[in-house]
C-alpha cells in the first residue's frame, strides 16, 4: 500500500516505517476525501439532464408510484433522482408496435397525463419544463425539471394534428422511430432486417414534411432508433441541431443501434448532439455472447414467454429481475461507457456528447450504475480520465441546453391543419 520510493527510503528502521505507514494512510485519505469532495462538487454545480428515462411506461403505467421509494423495483423514483443530482430529466413517452391507430396516440396521451399529475402533487419537487429559461427557473428553485419526449412516431399515427397536440402538452423531442418503421420513416431495426422488405429506406416526402414541422414548431428531431437512410434524409431535411436522445459508438459495440462514424461526424457539423446510451448490449460488444449463454440457461422460461407473445425487452427484463446475480455477471464496466464518449470526443469535440441513460427501459446498466443515484460516478471518471471542468459541465448538461435552445422558437406558428385536443 506505500508508495515504491516511500518503502525503499524508511526501510532502515522498523520504528521508521511503523511512522510511514500512519504517514502513508493519512496522506491517501486526505488525497481520496479531496478528489471525493472535488467530483462531487463539480457534479453539484453542473446541470445534470439525461434525455431518455423509461420510468413512466415501465413503472408508473404499471401502477408504481415514482413518488414513493422504488430501490430495487426501479431505476428511478423521485428522491433517488435528487440523490444522483438529477436536474433535468426527459421523460420517454412510450408504447410498442402492438398500439396501432387509435390506440398509440391516446396511450401516449394517458403516459402524459401520468406525468402533469405526478407534478402536481410535487410542485416543491418538480416541474415540467418546455424551454430554456423554464428549465434554469426549476433549476434555480431545486425542482426537477421534467421534460417530455415522443419515442417513436408511430404515436402521431400519421397524423400532422397529433404533432402538433403533443407541441402544445409539451413535449419537446420525437424519436422519428422507434424499432418499428412508420408508414413515413424506416427504423434502424427494419433497416438492418433481411426480413424487412419494404422499400425504399429512409424518410418519405411525407416524412420529410413532418420533420420541417417538427423545426418549424421546435421540436427537436430526435434521430436515435432510425434507419441510416432515414438518419441521412433527416440529417439533409432539417435546419436545425438535431438530437440523438440515447444511442452509443458503432465502432466500439457493432449494433445496428449506434452510430457509424460518418453519422458521428454529420451530428458535429450539424451542430447538434449525441446522449450515449447506457446499456451494455450498446456499449459491449461481449455482452451478446454472454447474454446468449444465459438465455440458453433459461430457455424453458423463454419458450413460455414466447407462446403468449411476450416481447423480447419484457423477456429481457424479467428473466433479469429473476436471476440478478447472474444478469449482473453480463453487466459492461462502467469504463466502457465513458470509452464511448471518449471516442465522440476525439471524433468531433466535447460540444456534441452527453448522457442518454435509457434507465427503466434497459434490464443491464453498466457495472456500478445500478441506478439514477449514481450519475456522480460519471463525472468521477471524467475527471480521471483528464476532462476540463468546463467540458464535463457540457456533458453533463450543457450541450443539451444548447441544442435545445437553438430549436426554440419565438412564437409558436400556426398548426398544420387543424388541431385536434388529446
Amino acid at each position: 500500500m506505500h508508495h515504491p520510493r516511500l518503502r525503499s527510503i524508511f526501510a532502515r528502521t522498523a520504528t521508521a516505517a511503523r511512522y510511514t505507514s500512519i504517514i502513508a494512510a493519512i496522506v491517501l485519505a486526505s488525497a481520496g476525501n479531496a478528489h471525493t469532495q472535488e467530483y462531487l462538487k463539480l457534479h453539484e454545480k453542473a446541470i445534470v439532464v439525461d434525455t431518455h428515462n423509461d420510468v413512466l411506461s415501465t413503472a408508473t403505467m404499471e401502477g408504481m408510484d415514482i413518488e414513493t421509494d422504488l430501490t430495487g423495483k426501479t431505476h428511478s423514483d423521485l428522491a433517488r433522482f435528487k440523490k444522483g443530482g438529477v436536474d433535468v430529466q426527459v421523460f420517454s413517452v412510450f408504447c410498442d408496435d402492438t398500439y396501432g391507430v387509435g390506440r398509440a396516440f391516446k396511450f401516449a396521451n394517458r403516459e402524459i397525463d401520468s406525468l402533469y399529475a405526478i407534478a402536481g402533487r410535487n410542485p416543491d419537487k418538480m416541474q415540467i419544463v418546455t424551454d430554456v429559461a423554464g428549465l434554469e427557473k426549476a433549476v434555480k428553485h431545486h425542482r426537477l425539471a421534467a421534460m417530455i419526449g415522443v419515442e417513436g412516431g408511430h404515436m402521431i399515427e400519421d397524423n400532422m394534428d397529433y404533432l402538433d397536440s403533443f407541441y402544445r402538452r409539451g413535449v419537446r423531442y420525437m424519436t422519428l422511430t422507434w424499432n418499428n418503421s412508420t408508414p413515413w420513416a424506416t427504423s434502424a431495426a427494419d433497416e438492418s432486417s433481411k426480413a424487412f422488405t419494404v422499400t425504399p429506406y429512409g424518410l418519405t416526402e411525407h416524412g420529410k414534411a413532418i420533420v420541417r414541422h417538427m423545426n418549424q414548431l421546435g421540436m427537436l428531431v430526435d434521430l436515435s432508433h432510425v434507419g441510416e437512410q432515414t438518419f441521412w434524409d433527416a440529417i439533409h431535411t432539417v435546419n436545425k441541431p438535431v438530437l440523438v436522445s440515447h444511442s452509443s459508438v458503432y465502432a466500439l459495440c457493432h449494433v445496428y443501434r449506434n452510430l457509424k462514424d460518418d453519422q458521428i461526424r454529420a451530428v458535429g457539423v450539424n451542430g447538434g448532439v449525441i446522449q450515449v446510451n447506457f446499456y451494455s448490449g450498446f456499449l459491449d460488444s461481449n455482452y451478446v455472447p454472454r447474454m446468449i449463454r444465459f438465455m440458453a440457461r433459461h430457455q424453458s422460461e423463454i419458450d413460455s414467454m414466447a407462446a403468449v407473445k411476450t416481447p423480447t425487452y419484457a423477456v429481457n427484463e424479467y428473466l433479469s429481475k429473476k436471476y440478478p446475480q447472474e444478469a449482473d455477471s453480463l453487466r459492461a464496466p462502467l469504463s466502457l461507457l465513458i470509452d464511448h464518449i471518449d471516442y465522440i470526443v476525439k471524433l468531433i469535440g466535447t460540444d456534441h456528447v452527453g448522457l442518454g441513460s435509457d434507465f427503466d427501459g434497459i434490464e443491464s446498466p453498466p457495472q456500478q450504475l445500478n441506478d439514477v443515484t449514481t450519475y456522480p460516478l460519471i463525472t468521477r471518471e471524467l475527471l480521471k480520465r483528464g476532462y476540463k471542468p468546463e467540458d464535463i459541465t457540457k456533458i453533463l448538461g450543457g450541450n443539451f441546453i444548447r441544442v435545445l435552445k437553438a430549436n426554440e422558437v419565438p412564437e409558436p406558428p400556426a398548426p398544420a391543419s387543424a388541431s385536434v385536443k388529446p
